[in-house]
């Protein structure tokens, strides 16, 4: 397809004042107006001529099997021309579903014979189906007065599943060397309560750790040694209710937990725990009983892509009932859930409450960078002022809901979306640490 650049139609309408201009000095000039048209469609013809042709440029796309909520990945498009007359900057832009943010314009310069590439950043907002819907190539002849374009319609279909590669990403930084984890396994000796092993007392260990009776018998000093228990049942408890629709950083608040809680899955196998999965809104949406191992953490990925989206509003006594009568021994319950105010969050404390005589529990929600700045800024006008004052209530009233959870045992994290992972990975490393399940 060729069709005049804005160039091509600036030197057309050139000859408008052209035309006046003779008008007005000499009308038998006129012959000089088409001479100008005749001139500018002769180089808009010869510019579509040395243009490069579509059937020179060969393409292949390299698309990725699947996108991560809350992560970017590349798709990249490989050009060849196969002209030999000249080179060409091409201009490519792909058209995406709602799932996808924009890609915007990008741009390669690719000479005669020569190969190039072009990558469009593909960042998905929410977990679906998404799909790039058209590739858009074009390029301009050597005088810029046509321009050729190339459409690929076929359509793309990529998965947008929970954030697998974050996950992975931070174990292997736990798992490092040098990192908290690793010497992790060496402090849990002598803080847990499971017997493990005695050892011949040696000056720096805990007196209270004696065993006076070894020691008569081997009439040496011996030292109880203990580890952490296992096989904790630990259960990741998603709101999928219309509060947890709302995006932060471009990501929704649910795909933010579901990533956090695939990370502590994941430790929490390592660990020796057994993990679930409960999702709710208005009623119960998924239920998996706690495993272990490998295989426990691989059935919590898989079925936390069946978390979708929802509008309507969070039941907390259905669900958080129901809950409670699945669950046979105490338990780690992480309630990643979100709430608007003290009104809003009466009928969560209350269900909080009943579920935190019988287990841990970590509340888990997301800061709202926005709000935070609202009640923050200077202001400059009235309407400023009456926004922070709003804000500021808001926060107020999230602070006595965190307030009046701890008081009832509950540990609370209001975090922002880029710490909530590690936040919670520390918090749960601390409650091993504690023995507190």
């Amino acid at each position: 397809m060729i069709r005049p650049t804005l160039r091509a139609v600036l030197l057309f309408a050139a000859g408008i004042p052209l035309a006046v201009l003779v008008i007005v000095l000499n009308a038998d000039l006129w012959p000089l107006v088409l001479g100008y048209i005749a001139l500018a469609a002769l180089a808009l013809g010869i510019d579509a001529l040395m243009a490069m042709p579509g059937r020179a440029l060969m393409l292949r796309a390299d698309v990725p099997p699947m996108l991560y909520a809350g992560d970017s990945d590349l798709l990249r498009v490989n050009m060849f021309n196969g002209s030999t007359r000249w080179a060409v900057r091409l201009e490519g832009r792909c058209d995406v579903d709602p799932l996808l943010r924009p890609p915007g314009h990008r741009f390669a310069m690719l000479g005669p014979g020569q190969e190039a590439a072009i990558e469009f950043p593909l960042t998905p907002l929410r977990r679906g189906t998404a799909t790039v819907e058209r590739l858009w190539l074009r390029w301009r002849g050597p005088l810029g007065l046509a321009q050729r374009q190339r459409l690929e319609t076929e359509p793309v279909r990529l998965p947008v599943v929970p954030n697998i590669r974050a996950v992975r990403t931070a174990a292997a930084r736990f798992y490092s060397p040098d990192a908290l984890i690793g010497m992790k396994s060496q402090k849990q000796q002598g803080e847990g309560s499971e017997f493990d092993a005695l050892r011949e007392y040696t000056p720096g260990l805990d007196h209270r750790s004696i065993d006076w009776k070894q020691s008569a018998r081997h009439r040496k000093l011996h030292c109880k040694e203990f580890r952490t228990e296992r096989n904790h049942p630990i259960i990741l408890a998603f709101d999928s209710g219309y509060l947890m629709r709302e995006p932060v950083g471009g990501v929704a608040k649910l795909d933010h937990a579901i990533n956090a809680g695939l990370l502590l899955a994941f430790m929490s196998a390592k660990a020796g725990d057994q993990v679930g999965l409960f999702g709710f809104d208005s009623r119960v949406r998924l239920y998996l009983p706690p495993s272990g191992g490998n295989a426990g953490f691989n059935r919590v990925q898989r079925r936390s892509a069946d978390l979708d989206y929802s509008h309507e509003e969070t039941n907390f006594t259905l669900a958080l009932t129901d809950l409670m009568g699945r669950l046979n021994r105490r338990a780690l319950i992480v309630l990643m859930s979100d709430f608007v105010d003290t009104i809003t969050a009466e009928l969560m404390l209350e269900n909080v409450t009943r579920l935190a005589q019988r287990h841990l529990v970590i509340f888990v929600t997301l800061q709202d960078p926005h709000l935070q700045t609202i009640a923050a800024r200077r202001p400059e006008r009235l309407l400023d002022v009456t926004e922070s004052v709003v804000a500021d209530n808001f926060l107020r009233e999230r602070a006595v809901v965190f307030e009046r959870l701890k008081r009832l045992g509950v540990h609370c994290l209001d975090v922002p979306p880029e710490r909530i992972g590690m936040d919670l990975l520390n918090r749960y490393l601390l409650i091993k640490q504690r023995e507190l399940i």
